[in-house]
């Protein structure tokens, strides 16, 4: 009797074991329910003026923007976890220790065997870097000779280390604890003769470092895009594929990459030195009213800095053939309207450009986000509001997104032709003025950003919160580890 009441309850634990994993009781969340469950998005970047920063106004790149669109769908905190060696990344990710990898990387052949990718945003090639004044090489394999420094676990330190490039009289050298910025950095000092980043590295800082140019382009265009482990666990890569369809058919990853990078498509090397000089012997005159007039208005003293550099080349005594004048370039009815009584007096000028700035802001919905809104009350200061309407009744016309800067830049040059002015209110004007005007006033202001926030890009402000990496319960431990590449 007692034997058989023990095979009974035996039976019993066996068929309720059955029916608690038949009924879901022991279901195992998948990675992106343990996202969701754990309430954080843990992701992998590198410091770098493409991927993520720390600036005065908080954090910025193309990669922390993304991960951050990313992390308010599914509903979770972000946190970015700084890494300078791409081999514990790869392990990192690995075990589980972060849910995915953002730094900018390529889907190179090589990590696809071992990684598996979300859909490219962007793509890019790695450019061959030299200083102007020196030799120009012909391509990374004809580099007849000299110093080469590549970042490690790149495409061209494989074509090195691989032999796919033999060059023997090039000394080359793959920096683990390194930024592009560095490299860059190393060849306008001349530290080094050449260096290889990519496309759109180069272009964010080629302002930054006017004498550096590029000999030319290594292999094809590659994909830019996120790194997630492969153990066949494909939920969050899917979320995340999901993502950036929707980004894209919104438009909203046109927008971004415009924020970026839509104000970078000139280099002018001439106007970009004579800035930089100005910098040093004009801006200290007048810095210190710039912060007091921006922070009187509430806005960034480097952005009427830019303004007013756009405007006169910080010349108070400037003067344009329409009559406007001074360092902001004000109009007499623009002057008499915000209380300038002197517009050749500097600090006069700065402040009446200041309230100026700040009513065109007034003036732009606050549902249009920054910065955005920013470039539309520049355009405006520039061309008048007015003219910015038009321009924004066009966009409606062409079933465009008329609080979309992106969209509207493109419709002001409408404002000069006659089959567009006719019909507007304000009729007539030269459209395509604004939209330079904001590229240029973009573009002096991030190069501000850089020469007053060194920090910013500088490998000393790697912390990765390694307490937070390693107190964290892999999902999926894969063997050994390895590097990355």
């Amino acid at each position: 009797m007692g034997r058989s009441f023990v095979q009974l309850l035996i039976i019993s634990l066996i068929l309720g074991a059955c029916l608690l994993g038949r009924f879901g009781q022991l279901h195992v969340p998948n990675r992106l329910q343990i996202v969701q469950q754990q309430g954080k998005l843990v992701v992998l970047t590198r410091l770098g003026a493409s991927t993520y920063y720390q600036s005065n106004e908080g954090p910025e790149g193309v990669e922390y923007d993304l991960a951050k669109r990313f992390a308010d769908r599914l509903g979770v905190q972000l946190v970015m976890a700084l890494v300078d060696d791409m081999a514990r990344l790869g392990v990192q990710l690995e075990t589980g220790m972060a849910d995915l990898a953002a730094t900018g990387t390529t889907m190179a052949p090589w990590r696809r065997k071992r990684f598996v990718f979300a859909t490219p945003y962007l793509h890019v090639r790695p450019q061959l870097i030299y200083r102007t004044g020196s030799r120009r090489p012909d391509g990374l394999a004809n580099t007849v000779s000299g110093s080469l420094a590549v970042l490690a676990g790149t495409r061209p330190e494989w074509l090195l280390s691989h032999r796919q490039v033999d060059i023997p009289q090039l000394h080359w050298t793959a920096l683990t604890k390194a930024t592009s910025e560095d490299l860059l950095y190393r060849v306008w000092n001349k530290r080094i003769d050449y260096a290889v980043v990519n496309s759109n590295e180069f272009t964010l800082s080629q302002h930054f470092y006017p004498e550096l140019r590029v000999a030319g382009n290594i292999g094809k265009p590659q994909g830019v895009a996120w790194m997630f482990r492969r153990d066949g666990d494909t939920s969050l890569l899917e979320a995340a594929n999901r993502f950036f369809a929707d980004l894209r058919a919104s438009g909203d990853l046109a927008q971004l990459m415009e924020h970026y990078y839509g104000h970078l498509d000139k280099f002018d090397y001439v106007g970009t030195r004579v800035f930089i000089r100005h910098i040093t012997d004009r801006l200290p005159l007048y810095r210190q009213a710039f912060r007091e007039a921006a922070e009187k208005h509430q806005l960034d003293w480097r952005l009427l800095a830019a303004i007013g550099y756009q405007e006169s080349h910080w010349n108070p005594e400037a003067k344009s053939p329409t009559g406007v004048r001074g360092i902001m370039m004000l109009t007499r009815p623009t002057a008499r309207a915000i209380g300038v009584n002197d517009r050749l007096d500097a600090g006069q000028s700065i402040f009446g450009g200041a309230a100026y700035l700040k009513r065109m802001l007034m003036r732009i919905p606050e549902r249009v986000p920054e910065p955005e809104r920013t470039w539309f009350a520049l355009a405006a200061y520039n061309i008048g509001y007015g003219h910015l309407l038009d321009a924004q009744t066009i966009t409606k016309m062409q079933a465009a997104d008329p609080e979309s800067w992106t969209a509207v830049r493109k419709r002001l040059p409408l404002l000069a032709q006659k089959k567009w002015s006719k019909r507007l209110k304000y009729g007539y004007a030269r459209g395509w003025q604004p939209v330079r005007y904001v590229e240029n006033v973009r573009k002096y202001y991030r190069l501000l950003v850089r020469i007053t926030e060194p920090a910013i890009l500088d490998p000393k402000r790697i912390k990765a919160d390694e307490a937070l990496l390693e107190s964290r319960s892999p999902f999926y431990l894969g063997g050994a580890a390895q590097s990355l590449y």
